[in-house]
């Protein structure tokens, strides 16, 4: 699977696409890469998709912004466009996890006639919280401390992990691998500053024009507290039709199972119409 770039606006993201039929794009989350939405598994590309994964602007191999804050949404959804347009893709499956999820509700909400299909994966973004000023000021300390200290100053303020201790230990270890991935840390820095106050969209009522299959994928609190369970309840009740998949109780996150996302994107992917 050969990687290429395609350039906006002076960003080069990096692309990677394997498979034939259906399209399907997978969006990773605020720093991680393409790399983290199903994990490595090519369930999706054995059962007929043509899957296509690429790095947000500023992380992994994708060149950073030149204007530090120019992480919104809406440059993310446009990088988004572009990597459709660039690959020759009239309408596609979006599936998304945290960032990724926002920057492929903005695409349905703006650019309805791209897409097929969503799953979205963990959504975090709450429109009543997001000028909290708690809430941002931990942000700005991640993005403080990796400036600083690199990867290991990122894991110093971000502390200790939330939820269940027994997954502490995998959880640090899952951060300090994909933060290493980053070829601009101090892009990735920028966009921990910026996305979290970018908006994808201005109430939760909005995601009621969404007429597509849609399938939101929410964790346990215990395990993933940085996207309340709540909110991905309450992005299911908005949209009409759509299906919410939820954790069994007392197993690892659906989230963090990659096979187990490429059956619920093949799903949706068998109702799109594209």
């Amino acid at each position: 699977m050969a990687e290429q770039l395609i350039e906006r606006d002076g960003v080069r993201l990096a692309v990677e696409e394997d498979g034939h039929g259906i399209p399907v794009v997978l969006l990773h989350g605020l720093t991680a890469t393409r790399r983290y939405v199903v994990m490595g598994s090519k369930a999706l590309e054995r059962s007929g998709h043509r899957v296509i994964a690429y790095d947000a602007r500023g992380h992994g191999r994708s060149s950073p912004a030149a204007d530090p804050a120019a992480y919104g949404y809406g440059e993310l959804g446009r990088d988004l466009e572009a990597v459709l347009d660039g690959l020759g893709v009239r309408r596609a499956v979006l599936a998304g996890a945290s960032m990724g999820a926002h920057t492929a509700l903005w695409l349905a909400l703006n650019v309805p006639e791209r897409v097929g299909g969503l799953v979205v994966i963990t959504p975090a973004f709450d429109p009543a919280a997001r000028d909290d000023l708690a809430r941002l000021g931990r942000w700005d300390a991640l993005a403080q401390g990796l400036r600083e200290g690199g990867v290991e100053g990122f894991l110093e303020a971000y502390g200790e992990p939330s939820g269940a201790p027994a997954i502490r230990d995998t959880v640090l270890k899952v951060i300090r691998q994909r933060m290493s991935q980053h070829e601009h840390p101090e892009a990735v820095a920028d966009a921990l500053s910026a996305v979290p106050r970018s908006r994808p969209f201005g109430t939760l009522a909005e995601l009621g024009a969404i007429a597509v299959p849609v399938t939101v994928v929410v964790s346990a609190d215990d395990f993933d507290p940085g996207h309340p369970q709540e909110i991905g309840e309450a992005y299911a009740d908005q949209i009409t039709g759509a299906r919410v998949v939820l954790d069994e109780p007392g197993k690892s996150p659906v989230a963090w199972q990659g096979s187990q996302l490429s059956k619920i994107i093949a799903s949706v992917a068998s109702e799109a119409e594209l």
